[in-house]
């Protein structure tokens, strides 16, 4: 390999929101994560369900007048 043209491989820090911390080998520099494997509902078992807007109320109310039960 050629000498001097290769970016430095070094230890790295990845923050993620929640707090977690992960050490990896990169060849850029630490940043800040918004969700990992810590946090994920994949890996956590755990599902959020945020529903900020209120689209689900307003999908119900929408289509309240297409009751199954009407039929």
């Amino acid at each position: 390999m050629k000498q001097g043209i290769h970016p430095k491989y070094e230890l790295v820090t990845f923050e993620c929101v929640c707090g977690a911390k992960h050490q990896v080998r990169s060849t850029g520099e630490g940043r800040k994560l918004d969700i990992c494997s810590d946090c994920h509902p994949f890996f956590t078992g755990k599902q959020k369900l945020i529903d900020a807007a209120g689209r689900v109320e307003k999908f119900k109310q929408r289509y309240a007048q297409f009751d199954k039960s009407d039929s």
